[in-house]
């Protein structure tokens, strides 16, 4: 009697255990008719595979299961959701029925684990889901781009269709639970140009692999063509050590309201769990899909700094081909000159239509800055010296011994170089006008790009890995004084950002390239505004440019863009302009 007394406590007690944190109203919700499933309805076709491929992720192998509705037809591409986890939510069963009832298209469901490293014995020695699911870098929408996707694209069902899936971010939705969801919202964030719509359960927007930056993210970013729903219940608390669950989607759709984002909600009771996610999904994909093929519009942000530095334009492409080698300048005549993978100089017009001829040619140019009367200063790593070249064609080497990365003049003809060492340290020289040289700052950590204040008071030089850019008050000679730190910028890698060009308006904002995107900071070093750049490309060079200064300019590793600015951009060529002091706030 005693000991089964003492099991039935324990028996208790393990119930209890097991469904502490559950969310129980939710357990009550009405049952959605897409949830269960009908005799009347088609089912789809499940696939599964195993992907043990991965050079993103090396070692990791991972089941995946592809649904495919009774409705496709491989004569036209279906539309996509990816789900972290593998199967949840009775996806299957709410797709067969909401797509048959024609509450959302017809889609291919790609539901993913996350990978593990076993060892010969079949046991995991590694987990990789925190690295893959909660980091806020693009590797793992890289992953799915690039390396799962397309082996999803190479199945074929039972009757021996080929499995043809659309591209078009309109038709692409992405969701996950708990570190998956902040997964699929990283993915869509990321890559915009991928996926336009998210589903986010009891997601992990706290400090456990950065999750927590992104309300701030959100706020200062210029509004992506994104749709979100976020689901989560006030007793989520999985790990208290990392925050409060609940709190961080609380101030994610805080976030996403302000940034005017399309944002639905559904808030429970419940705890770590997917029982009121699961009794909602129906919902959530009625939601996300409401529309289709209507798409997505881009809101207007509430923050003031893009409200005043943006137009209603976006970035456009050129056309050009050409394999951008990421350096950029502009010139006094409106034009911009860049460099190519082969070394060659060239001149593009303000619209980006035209490339003059060959400017010049030298190899391992690093770095390249206009002058005042339209001539192009070079700096050469492979011959360590700095050239310029004159609109006649002609050139001449000015200095050897240089080791430079960063380099601007002055309207006055002075040119200042960031000169990196092999110790991760470095330097800023200055070559005077008439060409003395001299050493105006030292013990900067990876010095790399560098720019002047409008008003020509500071120097700004960014230290690449740092997240950080120095500023030191420039003397009337050109040497540089109180030296600090200045702008602190966003990294969401956690392994320094690196600062690739900078440039300054005539309102005494500070444009850096990063890996996130345009920084903006204002005039006291804080970042105020995040401008991304299309497909996820990543900054090499940046610059204000065009007659009337009010166009951005950018080149990447792949594209070069441009964008109408309503502000102005300050060359360091160019004359001063004293931008309104905002004070000290």
């Amino acid at each position: 009697m005693m000991k089964y007394l003492v099991f039935t406590v324990y028996f208790v007690f393990c119930l209890k255990t097991i469904t502490f944190g559950q969310d129980v109203p939710a357990a009550r919700y009405p049952e959605d008719p897409a949830s269960i499933a009908h005799a009347a309805i088609p089912k789809g076709e499940m696939l599964e595979f195993q992907y043990r491929a991965s050079k993103i992720y090396p070692g990791t192998q991972r089941t995946c299961w592809v649904y495919v509705p009774t409705q496709y037809h491989a004569d036209k591409p279906a539309c996509l959701y990816v789900n972290m986890d593998g199967l949840q939510f009775n996806a299957d069963k709410v797709f067969d029925y909401l797509i048959e009832k024609g509450e959302m298209p017809v889609t291919i469901g790609v539901f993913v684990q996350a990978g593990e490293v076993l060892d010969n014995s079949g046991n995991v020695i590694r987990y990789n889901r925190s690295n893959e699911f909660d980091n806020l870098d693009d590797d793992f929408v890289t992953f799915l781009l690039d390396e799962l996707l397309p082996e999803v694209k190479k199945l074929k069902t039972a009757e021996g269709m080929p499995i043809r899936i659309s591209d078009d971010p309109n038709d692409c939705a992405i969701g996950g639970a708990s570190s998956g969801a902040i997964c699929a919202f990283t993915a869509a964030w990321q890559r915009p140009d991928a996926f336009s719509r998210v589903f986010s359960a009891i997601g992990t927007y706290v400090a456990m692999r950065g999750g927590d930056q992104y309300p701030a993210l959100i706020r200062k970013t210029a509004p992506k063509p994104l749709r979100i729903f976020l689901q989560d219940g006030s007793n989520d608390a999985w790990n208290p050590l990392f925050g409060s669950w609940f709190t961080g989607n609380l101030t994610m759709e805080a976030a996403l309201s302000f940034a005017n984002y399309e944002v639905e909600h559904r808030w429970g009771t419940g705890g770590h769990d997917g029982v009121q996610a699961t009794a909602i999904f129906p919902d959530a994909m009625r939601w996300l899909w409401k529309g289709w093929p209507k798409r997505i519009e881009v809101g207007i942000s509430n923050n003031d700094m893009l409200q005043a530095i943006l137009t209603a334009d976006d970035w456009k492409a050129t056309s050009l081909d050409f394999l951008p080698s990421g350096l950029l300048t502009s010139m006094p005549d409106g034009s911009i000159a860049l460099t190519d993978a082969k070394g060659f100089v060239h001149k593009v017009d303000e619209q980006l239509t035209e490339m003059s001829e060959v400017i010049a040619k030298q190899a391992g140019i690093q770095a390249l800055s206009a002058g005042p009367d339209g001539e192009i200063y070079l700096l050469d790593s492979a011959h360590q010296s700095l050239s310029v070249c004159y609109q006649d064609g002609k050139s001449r080497r000015l200095k050897k011994g240089i080791n430079g990365k960063g380099l601007m003049v002055t309207e006055q003809k002075a040119i200042y170089i960031t000169s990196p060492d092999k110790e991760g340290n470095g330097k800023v020289l200055l070559i005077k006008p008439e060409g003395e040289m001299l050493t105006v700052a030292t013990n900067i950590p990876n010095p790399s790009g560098i720019t002047m204040s409008a008003d020509r008071t500071m120097l700004l030089i960014g230290a690449d890995q740092r997240s950080t850019v120095y500023n030191g008050i420039v003397n009337e000679d050109g040497t540089l004084i109180d030296q600090q730190k200045w702008c602190w910028l966003h990294d969401v890698g956690h392994i320094g950002t690196t600062i690739h060009d900078m440039a300054v308006d005539d309102q005494g904002n500070v444009y850096i390239g990063s890996d996130i995107g345009i920084q903006v900071c204002d005039q006291n070093g804080r970042v105020r505004a995040i401008l991304p750049v299309p497909k996820g490309d990543k900054i090499k060079g940046l610059c204000f440019g065009g007659k009337d200064k009010d166009t951005l300019f950018v080149l990447t590793n792949r594209k070069l863009y441009r964008r109408k600015m309503k502000i102005r951009g300050v060359p360091t060529w160019s004359g001063m302009v004293k931008p309104k002091s905002i004070g000290a706030g």
